[in-house]
């Protein structure tokens, strides 16, 4: 009964805003104790978990590479490269990358774009830049926007797409859960119910995006209007 205090440590945790990795911490700690280890034999278990799991720390050497190429230019020539494109707009860029995004989580390959790998070095400069080539230079809460607008595409599509894929995460958990009350489904039918789901979520994100495309067009326009 005892180590069931760190679940209680989790919560009180996150309700006073600590740094969830303390709070994780602490609840471990909490638990070991509860459960009898001593501090010896709670650190080993650490390790433990941490050397059979050592593979997240991967997203520790993506990380600084990203930077790197942050820092030689990496956003600079992506904007450049949108900039030299005809007929490039905020809304064509980031629907095409609402179908890439969909179409590779469909086939399990969820882990090839995301925030810190495509969206904050590559999407969002991009779009900005696409933006730039329709209405010239952009008020600052139009260019947060569009970053806004480059994180939202790609949830959209990796949310909605990543269900089309029979062994995700996501479709057993719900095989699992469904068969422990006795219905029970095969995950290829989960599968095929979420295409509809999928092309839903493109068509409606794909008008936001469109209504997006006129609202910086529609900037040009009243620029001019009141350019002397």
């Amino acid at each position: 009964m005892w180590v069931l205090l760190g679940i209680a440590v989790i919560v009180v945790g996150f309700m006073l805003r600590f740094n969830p990795l303390l709070v994780i911490m602490v609840s471990a700690l909490v638990t070991g104790l509860a459960a009898g280890l001593d501090p010896i034999a709670i650190v080993s278990a650490f390790g433990k978990a941490f050397n059979e799991t050592r593979y997240v720390s991967i997203i520790w050497i993506v990380l600084p590479v990203i930077g790197l190429l942050e820092a030689y230019g990496l956003q600079e020539r992506a904007k450049a490269l949108i900039g030299g494109l005809r007929g490039a707009t905020v809304g064509k860029l980031l629907t095409g990358y609402l179908l890439l995004r969909q179409a590779t989580a469909a086939i399990g390959l969820t882990s090839v774009a995301g925030h810190p790998q495509t969206v904050r070095p590559l999407v969002a400069p991009m779009a900005q830049a696409a933006a730039e080539a329709q209405a010239g230079d952009l008020p600052e809460e139009m260019r947060e926007e569009i970053k806004g607008w480059s994180a939202a595409t790609d949830n959209v599509g990796l949310f909605f797409g990543e269900d089309i894929f029979l062994a995700i995460g996501s479709i057993l958990l719900i095989v699992g859960l469904l068969d422990q009350y006795g219905i029970h489904v095969q995950p290829l039918q989960l599968s095929l119910w979420a295409i509809p789901t999928a092309i839903s979520a493109f068509l409606i994100h794909g008008f936001r995006l469109w209504r997006l495309d006129r609202r910086v067009s529609a900037l040009k326009a009243e620029g001019t209007e009141t350019r002397p």
